[in-house]
């Protein structure tokens, strides 16, 4: 199948698209609410765009920089156009563009693994408009780029035309997820059998070999980076690479994903509260397509696709990982693919493409009705709950309160050129917009105690301090900050914006003057 020469699939395929960008895009300013990770991202792009390094502080490889490169690329004419649009929630707007291509690649991907034209859309469906979708890929997040690539680099790998530069380019591509988001690691190993199956046998060993060889340079790029500038090992006065990764390793873990209270099973939770179907309904796709493959012609089409949702469920189980909310991200074009699969599978099972030779007519109409019964009662079950989603993720607005604190700060502190701030990674660019200085005046709260740049500025800790923004983020994490923990202790409230866990407090410090600059 030449996608760009079906003209049922790409009406289908662009229908769909424009469904997806109106959801994913209409009210994404306003909610999910703002998270810390969001404004460190988009915080370091900047610094990027700026010629001020790979951060907006001293970069201590806890990330491969490439994904925020991008994120600066996305923004930039934006930024250069209406720079105070350089905060984190009209920055947002980037990300519909990358989700739009992951679409597009899904959908191109599930028919190059014959899957038929509607399961392809279903696919593209439960992707792009799943209510777990819809405020995942809003945010601005590395995990989106890692798919987007990871999904090109599946769609070149089952490339129908076989062609050896596709394998090369795809192990390009596979290289670029990885350096986007390193755990995308993970999947490289379905990546490699969905390229050993739709590799021509003539020339597979050419083209693995060249797709391995190509993932494995560009990916070595990074500790070459490092090794350069003599940051590969640890030592004195500098960061390295290795205390990146050791410090990603030695996170503490949020226990068990099935066990009642722990921090993995609150993250399930979360991504349950949104939609049951995908996840749940994805990974018994997945594992019983696996169980199949050596049966089925749909299962060995799909077997990359089952082996990576698979692998990312193994890897969330492990009971003494640390698990991230945005995490389910990577899996979710996986699920979404052997779920539409195992659905065409079913369908082909109970129609089978001829009627049998002495069946009645009324068994073929009969399996023709339960085929429709099946689809009725999927739809009524799933689209009622995909509604109220993502009704929430298209009215609500969470991120009031994060607003009216920026205009605050930008309306009431008289001087802020020479103001201390100390506030979350959400906000820094808001006040960096509103005149305080970069890194030692808008302070990301975190660095007041971890970098040495910055604590040596504060010698006399809390009382340098003039202002703390008192996020859910702050007040969760400050226990661990004794600079922190110190400011707000010895500060008090002068403005509050929402109401309970949510709100927003800012709080001016004993030593500091008034709101007028006095």
């Amino acid at each position: 199948m030449r996608f760009r020469s079906s003209r049922p699939d790409l009406l289908l395929c662009g229908a769909l698209l424009l469904l997806i960008v109106f959801v994913q895009g209409w009210n994404i300013t306003h909610f999910p609410a703002l998270s810390d990770d969001e404004g460190t991202y988009l915080a370091q792009a900047w610094a990027v765009q700026q010629g001020e390094g790979l951060a907006h502080y001293t970069y201590w490889y806890d990330h491969p920089p490439l994904g925020w490169i991008q994120i600066a690329a996305l923004t930039w004419l934006p930024s250069l156009l209406v720079p105070e649009w350089m905060t984190v929630a009209p920055m947002r707007l980037s990300m519909v563009a990358v989700s739009a291509a992951s679409s597009v690649f899904l959908y191109v991907l599930a028919r190059r693994l014959w899957l038929p034209r509607w399961a392809a859309g279903l696919a593209m469906a439960l992707f792009g408009l799943s209510p777990l979708s819809v405020v995942l890929q809003r945010e601005i997040f590395l995990d989106n780029l890692a798919v987007m690539w990871m999904l090109l680099a599946f769609c070149l790998a089952a490339s129908p035309r076989r062609h050896l530069w596709h394998h090369f380019a795809s192990g390009l591509a596979a290289a670029t997820a990885v350096l986007t988001k390193e755990t995308m690691l993970v999947v490289l190993p379905a990546l490699l059998v969905t390229m050993w199956r739709h590799s021509h046998p003539d020339t597979r060993k050419f083209a693995v070999t060249g797709a391995v060889t190509a993932c494995a340079l560009i990916g070595l790029s990074y500790p070459l980076y490092a090794l350069l500038n003599d940051e590969l090992l640890p030592g004195p006065g500098h960061v390295s690479l290795i205390d990146g990764i050791t410090y990603q390793m030695s996170r503490p873990g949020s226990g068990f994903l099935l066990t009642p209270g722990s921090g993995s099973n609150g993250v399930l939770r979360s991504w349950l509260y949104y939609d049951t179907v995908l996840p749940l309904g994805g990974l018994a796709g997945a594992l019983l397509l696996l169980a199949t493959v050596s049966r089925s012609v749909t299962a060995r089409a799909l077997a990359g696709p089952a082996l990576a949702a698979a692998i990312l469920a193994a890897v969330a189980l492990r009971p003494d990982g640390y698990l991230p909310a945005m995490y389910v991200i990577q899996a979710l074009p996986f699920l979404a693919l052997v779920l539409a699969g195992g659905a065409a599978s079913v369908t082909h099972a109970v129609l089978r493409r001829r009627r049998a030779a002495g069946e009645r007519r009324v068994l073929t109409y009969g399996r023709r009705a339960l085929v429709g019964v099946l689809a009725v009662a999927a739809a009524a079950y799933v689209l009622p709950r995909w509604y109220e989603g993502n009704r929430t993720a298209l009215t609500a607005d969470a991120n009031g309160p994060y607003r009216q604190a920026a205009a605050w700060l930008g309306r009431e502190v008289a001087d802020p050129a020479h103001t201390r701030v100390l506030l979350d990674d959400a906000l820094w660019l808001d006040a960096v917009h509103h005149g305080f200085e970069p890194g030692l005046g808008a302070i990301w709260f975190y660095k007041a105690d971890l970098d040495p740049a910055v604590t040596q500025t504060l010698p006399r800790g809390w009382r340098d301090i003039d202002y703390v923004v008192s996020s859910p983020t702050v007040r969760r994490d400050a226990r661990d900050l004794p600079r922190v923990r110190a400011a707000l202790e010895h500060s008090t409230v002068v403005a509050v914006f929402g109401s309970g866990e949510d709100r927003i407090e800012i709080r001016r410090t004993e030593s500091a003057g008034h709101p007028d600059g006095s």
